[in-house]
C-alpha cells in the first residue's frame, strides 16, 4: 500500500516542477533589454536583473501595491498579529510586483539574454545606466557585455519587417523631424534576411519619411539596431551609440586612456558569438564564429 502511494505521488507529481521551471521563449510583442554576454548566461541573468532594477527604482522609484498605501491609523488598530501578517503579505506583494517588471525570456540563441520588460521604456532606461557608467566609470558588471534595449518586435520577414518598420521609424524620422544616422544589423540563428538588403531596406523607409534625414557613420545622433533571433526582429533607436561604446558596459565604465578602439575591440569580442550562421555567410576572423557586434552600415547606402 505504502509503495503505491509513493508511486502514484511519484506519477502525479513528479514532472510538476520541470513545467513550473519552463521560461517563456522570445515572441513578437515583446518590449525589453537584449543583453549579451561570455558563456555564463546565468549570472549575466541575475547581474542584469540587479542592475535594471537598481536604475529602474531610481529612475520611476519603488512600485507600490496597494495594501502598501493603506493609512497608518488603520495600522494602530490592529492587534501585533494582524500587523505582522499584514506587513508579511506586503511584502510579499510588492515582490511580485518586482518581478512583473522584468521577465527573463529564454532569447534562441547562446551568451544572449533578454529580460521582457512592463511599464518602463527599455531606451530611456539603458541609456540612463550609459550615462551613469559614462559619467562615474563604476564598474557593476562582471559577465553582461552589452545591453541593448528593445522597444519593439515583429517578424523577421522582410514583408513583416517592412510593414512594422515603416510605421515604427516614424517616431524619429518623419517630417518634419530629421536626423543623422546608421543602421547596425545582427542576426543569430538566422539565415533568410541578408545583411545589405535589410539595410538598403531600412534606409529607403528612412529616405522616404523625409529625404533630409542622412547617413552618418562617424558620429550619429541616431542609431537603428535590428537584432534578429530566429524568427524575431528585436527593433530599437538610440543616442549616443558611439559615445557609449557600442553599449557595451565593459567599455564604458573604462577610462578613455584605457578604451578598445572599435576594430580592435570587435576582434578581441568573438567570444561573445551566438550559435547560428551570419547573414552574409562569413564568419569573423575566418574562425567559424559569429562576429561578436552587430555590423553598422557602410557604402552600401549614400
Amino acid at each position: 500500500m505504502s509503495e503505491t502511494r509513493k508511486r502514484s505521488r511519484k506519477h502525479y507529481g513528479g514532472h510538476a516542477p520541470k513545467k513550473l521551471r519552463r521560461t517563456r521563449e522570445l515572441e513578437v510583442g515583446a518590449e525589453g533589454v537584449l543583453i549579451t554576454c561570455n558563456m555564463n548566461e546565468r549570472k549575466c541573468t541575475r547581474e542584469a536583473f540587479n542592475l535594471l532594477n537598481e536604475y529602474a527604482d531610481a529612475l520611476y522609484g519603488p512600485e507600490q501595491s496597494g495594501e502598501a498605501q493603506d493609512s497608518r491609523s488603520e495600522e494602530d488598530d490592529e492587534d501585533a498579529e494582524a500587523a505582522l501578517k499584514k506587513e508579511v503579505s506586503q511584502i510579499q506583494t510588492s515582490m511580485k510586483s518586482r518581478q512583473q517588471r522584468f521577465t527573463a525570456l529564454e532569447s534562441g540563441a547562446s551568451n544572449v539574454v533578454f529580460i521582457r520588460s512592463h511599464g518602463v521604456d527599455p531606451e530611456k532606461l539603458v541609456h540612463h545606466i550609459l550615462s551613469d557608467l559614462h559619467q562615474t566609470k563604476k564598474k557593476k558588471t562582471r559577465v553582461v557585455l552589452r545591453m541593448l534595449p528593445v522597444s519593439g518586435t515583429c517578424r523577421a520577414f522582410p514583408e513583416d519587417m517592412e510593414k512594422y518598420l515603416s510605421v515604427f521609424l516614424e517616431r524619429w524620422f518623419k517630417a518634419p523631424l530629421r536626423a543623422t544616422y546608421q543602421i547596425c544589423f545582427k542576426a543569430r540563428n538566422s539565415s533568410h534576411n541578408k545583411r545589405d538588403d535589410v539595410i538598403q531596406d531600412v534606409a529607403a523607409l528612412v529616405a522616404k519619411m523625409n529625404p533630409e534625414n542622412k547617413v552618418d557613420l562617424t558620429n550619429p545622433e541616431l542609431s537603428i539596431i535590428i537584432e534578429i533571433i530566429k524568427a524575431v526582429c528585436c527593433v530599437s533607436v538610440v543616442r549616443d551609440y558611439t559615445l557609449f561604446r557600442k553599449y557595451n558596459l565593459q567599455e564604458v565604465s573604462k577610462d578613455p586612456a584605457n578604451q578598445i578602439p572599435d576594430k580592435q575591440e570587435a576582434a578581441n569580442q568573438t567570444q561573445e558569438h551566438g550559435n547560428g550562421t551570419p547573414t552574409d555567410g562569413k564568419a569573423a576572423g575566418g574562425d567559424g564564429q559569429e562576429e561578436a557586434e552587430p555590423e553598422c552600415m557602410r557604402s552600401c547606402v549614400t
